[in-house]
């Protein structure tokens, strides 16, 4: 009996633990592409305020979290804790993302676990790093920002596209690169290892944000670039936005030239 895409979704989200979260979704998207889960619009769709995670980390304002710095083993797997909490919130969004937005595309579904599958896979490597340096998940104060942006996205799925993969997830492009460089200059091969294959899959992750954006704007029939520029100036993203940015890996995960010369040209008149 085929079983409902969106209630399992949703039991993977509630889930707090984060092993056992990591193993859901594996199973969500194993069961989703061998047909034991369909899309059945047979239940409403419910607001999650937080969605499952443990007691540890403490959330804290962002300006609260601990210092992060490459040249020091401690540093280092602070920066690690970072990187996990990251990638465990981004499980949630792409789950949330299959699961909230209803009416879509099959493809859509499938991009989503794909996502929330490779996001585990991330956290995974990011935990064995920490637990290969005697710490885990929750060993050190963390905050809500990227969960914060799903709520205030959670009532159309064209803005989540648009501020969730290609402004939060998109500055992960643009950090990483230097954060190898300096990883490697630093001689911790394991966690250069770990940000290479994040690195790789997160172009894909936001390229498929770019899509369904795009998607989204042609079935609203509204031009992407403006779009895409005027939620940018919305007051509780212009925060999020900051250079400098990583153009080659945007445009690989989707920005035109003229949605980047937009990025640099905003960064320009908020900072003159």
């Amino acid at each position: 009996m085929t079983r409902s895409l969106f209630k399992n979704v949703y039991n993977c989200l509630l889930i707090t633990d984060p092993v056992e979260k990591v193993s859901a979704t594996y199973q969500c998207y194993d069961d989703y592409h061998s047909g034991k889960l369909g899309i059945f619009n047979d239940e409403p769709v419910v607001k999650i305020p937080l969605p499952g995670r443990p007691d540890r980390p403490l959330l804290v304002d962002a300006r609260k979290v601990p210092k992060r710095t490459m040249n020091s083993v401690k540093g280092r797997v602070v920066l690690a804790h970072a990187i996990a909490h990251i990638e465990f919130n981004a499980i949630n969004l792409a789950l949330d993302a299959a699961y909230r937005f209803r009416g879509m595309p099959d493809a859509f579904y499938a991009d989503w676990l794909k996502v929330a599958k490779e996001e585990a896979e991330h956290f995974s490597l990011i935990n064995d790093y920490l637990k290969s340096h005697d710490h885990q998940y929750g060993d050190f104060d963390a905050h809500n920002g990227l969960w914060e942006m799903a709520l205030k996205t959670d009532s159309k799925v064209l803005d989540r596209m648009a501020l969730v993969p290609r402004v939060l997830e998109a500055r992960g492009l643009d950090v990483t690169p230097g954060m190898i460089e300096k990883l490697t200059n630093a001689g911790d091969t394991e966690l250069v290892e770990c940000l290479k294959i994040i690195h790789k899959e997160e172009i894909g992750h936001v390229a498929i944000g770019s899509h369904w954006f795009k998607y989204s704007c042609e079935q609203e029939g509204v031009e992407p670039r403006q779009t895409f520029l005027d939620l940018l100036k919305q007051e509780h993203v212009k925060n999020a936005v900051r250079g400098p940015y990583d153009e080659w890996s945007r445009i690989q995960a989707g920005f035109t030239e003229d949605e980047m010369q937009d990025l640099k040209s905003l960064e320009v008149s908020r900072n003159s």
